[in-house]
């Protein structure tokens, strides 16, 4: 059992954590014809738009609200009815997610009541569905953004089902974390849809950023799940949540439609994967399928193979809780020691983490951690520190800048799991001490006594 403990320092220095607001604009991305909207100053905009294009490489649809000085102190509803109308007139969306900022939570802006006024004074905006999310940017971190924005557009979007409402029996919801990729929804829409069932996630990323070239440009969001069908998400059968964090969202779909759900805390690794398969086989009534029992094997054999080298490696990682907990899991069961772990926001697994402690705190306080660890694992932005420890460094989180492919990395499933084995192991046996006729010296000089016994031999 780890003990969670906060940073006690005055500054961040190097910082690990992304705010709320933009945790939950990249969850509004989720959702096909979304424009995000930050209500807040241009800043905080630019901010996010420049690290979602660095890391997705793609063309990021998102607005401001552009609140200056005076409007902060006045009150924000002349900008945010300007946005909203401008927003309805130019993108022509389907849905304007709206994520509050440091600035106007600590006005303290109501904008609940300013969607009212601007919807009954604009009566083009009723096709247009506007949620609205308090993630104020000074407590909490990305991964909480995006938690309480897919609560807040299962709230606002999912229509409640009467109890006597057929169910679509073949329809599994599916809720991810935030610390999913792209890659790993397509593993996971695979998995569910070779068992016979029509997997709907919210959010989808995996329609709206996962890398391909439209046909025609759109100033909103490409793909990802349609108001529409977020609407129906309580006449599924089942909910399947990834990632402690979509708890909430989990229990407000269940609370608010019936459907009841199972969570998974990760998807990396032998069991929990094990656990996924079991579920869909008795949800679809059907066997499992040859190919997943095949890449299993896989698995097995890739964690055979590769324990060897992982067998007492020393790790630093630096994650959000979510992804710290599922990448350190597999890693301490492939034979790892945890030797140290920073995380960005407060998350009911980190106390269960085998190592010593969990702290709250920076990329900084990361790098004092891991000198003399066999690897450091987090985002970009850990590189320096591993060039400086001299250590390998392996990318994983958002944001990822300077490799290719950040939202085709897949970690979950039989095969993601395998594949992270391989990427990971091939890190250890390029660094791993290869000995040489210098290394097999003896350190101290033999003896003359010893030398004579010898030559007496």
């Amino acid at each position: 059992m780890a003990e969670v403990r906060n940073s006690k320092k005055a500054c961040t220095v190097n910082a690990l954590k992304m705010s709320q607001p933009i945790g939950g604009a990249l969850a509004f991305m989720g959702l096909n014809g979304a424009m995000p909207l930050l209500h807040g100053s241009q800043g905080c905009t630019s901010f996010g738009l420049v690290l979602f294009v660095r890391h997705f490489r793609e063309a990021i649809p998102m607005q401001t609200t552009a609140m200056s000085e005076v409007a902060t102190v006045l009150g924000g509803l002349e900008n945010v009815e300007q946005a909203i109308v401008n927003i309805a007139k130019r993108a022509k969306p389907e849905v304007i997610g709206i994520c509050s900022t440091g600035v106007t939570e600590t006005k303290g802006d109501d904008v609940d009541g300013y969607i009212k006024l601007i919807r009954d004074k604009h009566p083009e905006l009723d096709d247009i569905a506007i949620v609205y999310v308090s993630t104020p940017d000074f407590k909490d971190a990305f991964q909480d953004g995006w938690a309480r924005t897919v609560t807040r557009i299962v709230d606002e979007l999912v229509e409640t089902a009467a109890p006597e409402a057929p169910r679509t029996q073949k329809r599994i919801n599916v809720l991810p974390g935030c610390h999913l990729t792209p890659g790993d929804l397509y593993e996971i829409r695979d998995i569910v849809e070779s068992f016979g069932l029509e997997p709907v996630f919210l959010p989808d990323l995996s329609g709206s950023v996962d890398g391909r070239i439209p046909d025609e440009f759109t100033p909103t969001t490409l793909g990802g799940i349609s108001v529409k069908e977020v609407a129906t998400l309580g006449t599924s059968a089942w909910t399947i949540a990834v990632g402690e964090q979509m708890r909430a969202a989990a229990e407000a779909l269940e609370k608010k439609a019936g459907v009841p759900f199972t969570l998974y805390d990760r998807l990396t690794g032998l069991a929990p994967n094990d656990d996924l398969i079991a579920l869909l086989a008795r949800l679809s009534g059907r066997p499992v399928p040859e190919k997943w029992r095949r890449q299993r094997s896989q698995l097995v054999d890739a964690m055979l193979d590769g324990h060897f080298f992982f067998g007492n490696k020393r790790i630093a990682i630096g994650a959000s809780p979510d992804l710290l907990w599922s990448v350190s899991s597999f890693l301490t069961e492939m034979g790892c020691n945890i030797e140290a772990a920073v995380t960005t926001t407060h998350g009911p697994l980190l106390g269960q983490i085998e190592t010593d402690e969990v702290l709250i705190g920076d990329l900084e306080d990361l790098e004092e951690r891991a000198e003399g660890c066999d690897l450091l694992i987090t985002h970009s932005h850990g590189r320096q520190a591993a060039e400086r420890l001299g250590i390998p460094f392996f990318r994983m989180g958002l944001p990822m800048f300077d490799r290719l492919g950040a939202a085709h990395q897949t970690t979950v499933g039989y095969r993601g799991t395998r594949d992270l084995v391989f990427e990971i192991g091939n890190i250890f046996i390029a660094n791993a001490h290869e000995p040489d006729t210098e290394t097999w010296r003896q350190t101290a000089e033999v003896s003359d006594d010893t030398g004579s016994a010898f030559a007496a031999h």
